[in-house]
């Protein structure tokens, strides 16, 4: 701890406390005297030591020098502050950035507005989405959401379930949803495509002057453990923004006990409530990459949304073909990795000798797969003539192709080879 009585000491001293990430504590005496004491986390006490005895001479040194002399006490570096060579960018420049500007630590961690600038660059392109509810022109409600201006053209990406008439109530919205930006205008939305399956849909409305937009990232990059942002209006409160950390990136939907096809979300621990549904999950970079659609009411820190990778694909299916056109098959999948295969031939000797595939458990009776001759333990080692060893290569590989035979190579109980035809059908909205 160094005692320094004059002005400008004890501003070079907190210049050094600030630039080395210690922690700085003032203190006036009776007597007018000013005392400086700085902490200094304990993995860096050993290192400093003896660099301290040298930064101590030069401060009390510099302290002496005339007003004359300033420009050159403002050169002091705190040399006790980091190991390794002093970086030779301007400091000046790197540490006064503009919102947005997304200006990062050196080290590559989470800065101190890292958080806030994404927040910045994707608030402006989120809004608020309410439809009335209703029946026999009566108005009961209002169902209440958030979306995200994805295009200057209007396009906004939601969810199915803040729009479409889920319970029978939407009557009297005839497909027309009221769209408020965070700058106070509000336009009159037109839903154009929405789908059940996977609840997405998306709004257009119509404005003379300019829109924010919001940048789509991708989701396959993302690791549990990676900090992600929801923004959204929660019970009609816009601007709100809360933060936390992907929890899973492949979270299945029978794990959550959801029936129906095979669908796949992101799930994080941040805060989402009722109005969240249809905001943007971001990732530090200020990228969309995911939509939140729902959380588990009996638990904190359990939120889901869409992949914006899976979003991005039915987005192309409603330009396509105006819906989004899924094969299904009616087999029951699991993906095989050698831990599994091992415990598999323990159970069974007879289990195929393979290291990858796709087992499939159970056929749907009268199913496309039932009738193209699949079994109970099946392994799909070959896909329409393609290697597979996951269930999403088999439904990238099928993407809309209904109504088109499809060759797949199987490996059954004794290593028993079979090519097998089977042409799937498209599977209902509601499924």
């Amino acid at each position: 701890m160094a005692r320094i009585s004059t002005k400008n000491s004890v501003l070079r001293m907190v210049s050094v406390a600030a630039a080395a990430s210690g922690l700085l504590y003032l203190r006036r005496d009776s007597d007018s005297k000013t005392t400086v004491s700085i902490s200094v986390p304990a993995q860096f006490r050993e290192p400093l030591l003896r660099p301290w005895q040298i930064a101590q001479d030069i401060i009390y040194r510099s302290s002496f020098l005339s007003q004359g002399d300033a420009s050159q006490s403002g050169n002091l570096l705190p040399i006790f502050s980091r190991i390794g060579p002093v970086p030779s960018v301007d400091v000046n420049k790197e540490a006064f950035g503009k919102v947005g500007d997304g200006v990062k630590p050196s080290c590559g961690c989470l800065g101190r507005d890292s958080i806030a600038n994404a927040a910045a660059m994707v608030g402006p392109a989120v809004v608020n989405i309410s439809v009335a509810q209703g029946f026999n022109g009566m108005t009961i409600g209002k169902s209440i959401g958030s979306g995200t201006i994805i295009d200057p053209d209007g396009t906004i990406l939601t969810c199915a379930h803040v729009v479409v008439d889920f319970h029978g109530l939407n009557d009297s919205s005839k497909g027309k949803v009221d769209v408020t930006l965070q700058d106070g205008r509000s336009f009159q939305g037109t839903v154009l495509n929405a789908d059940l399956h996977s609840d997405i849909a998306i709004v257009k409305i119509k404005s003379s002057t300019p829109l924010p937009t919001a940048k789509l990232g991708t989701s396959s990059m993302l690791r549990p453990g990676d900090w992600v942002i929801a923004l959204g209006c929660p019970l009609s409160l816009q601007n709100t923004v809360t933060a936390g950390i992907v929890s899973c990136v492949d979270r299945n939907s029978n794990d959550l006990g959801l029936g129906g096809m095979r669908r796949e979300y992101l799930q994080s621990d941040c805060a989402i409530n009722a109005g969240n549904s249809g905001g943007p999950l971001v990732n530090i970079d200020g990228e969309v990459v995911g939509v939140n659609i729902m959380k588990v009411i009996a638990a904190d820190g359990l939120a889901f949304a869409v992949p914006i990778d899976s979003v991005s694909s039915i987005i192309e299916h409603f330009k396509k073909n105006g819906r989004v056109i899924r094969p299904w098959l009616g087999l029951k999948m699991i993906d095989l990795n050698d831990m599994l295969v091992a415990q598999l031939k323990e159970k069974d000797a007879k289990f195929p000798d393979v290291n990858r595939g796709i087992l499939v458990p159970m056929v749907s009776p009268g199913s496309p797969g039932d009738l193209a001759g699949f079994h109970p333990g099946d392994v799909v080692t070959e896909f329409d003539g393609k290697p597979v060893v996951s269930i999403k290569e088999v439904i990238e590989i099928m993407g809309d192709r209904a109504g088109i035979p499809l060759k797949v190579v199987v490996i059954r109980a004794n290593n028993i080879r079979a090519t097998l035809t089977v042409v799937p059908v498209e599977v209902s909205p509601v499924m």
